[in-house]
């Protein structure tokens, strides 16, 4: 199993970024996916989640600002973050989940892999 995040960077408050998580080594159309992130000095954090048959879900948090989605023809998934704030500014991790969950955070759902993570910093 390989996932490789990218899109991250630097943005200003209000704006938007795309991250992208290449799968690889597993089947993953058939395959439930989420979006977590660690912002500096704190512990992981759920952010969304979708599985095979495309059903989502979100933290409250990011619920209106934030989609996921995926592209099985391209074996990738997807963020897309808009109106972003200061308090997003975190290492993204995309990770492949064992099932279809609708836990609200990390330790209600099961992970099997993890990405390397990109940096997002939201910053005037």
């Amino acid at each position: 199993v390989q996932l490789v995040e990218s899109g991250g960077g630097l943005v200003q408050p209000g704006g938007s970024l795309r991250l992208s998580c290449a799968a690889s080594g597993f089947r993953f159309s058939s395959s439930a996916m989420s979006w977590a992130r660690q912002a500096p000095g704190k512990g992981l954090e759920w952010v969304s989640g979708i599985c095979s048959d495309g059903y989502t879900t979100y933290s409250d948090s990011m619920k209106g600002r934030f989609t996921i989605s995926r592209d099985n023809a391209k074996n990738t998934l997807y963020l897309q973050m808009n109106s972003l704030k200061a308090e997003d500014t975190a290492v993204y991790y995309c990770a492949l989940e064992t099932s279809c969950s609708v836990g609200a955070v990390v330790a209600d759902r099961t992970f099997s892999s993890w990405g390397q993570g990109t940096q997002v910093t939201v910053s005037s």
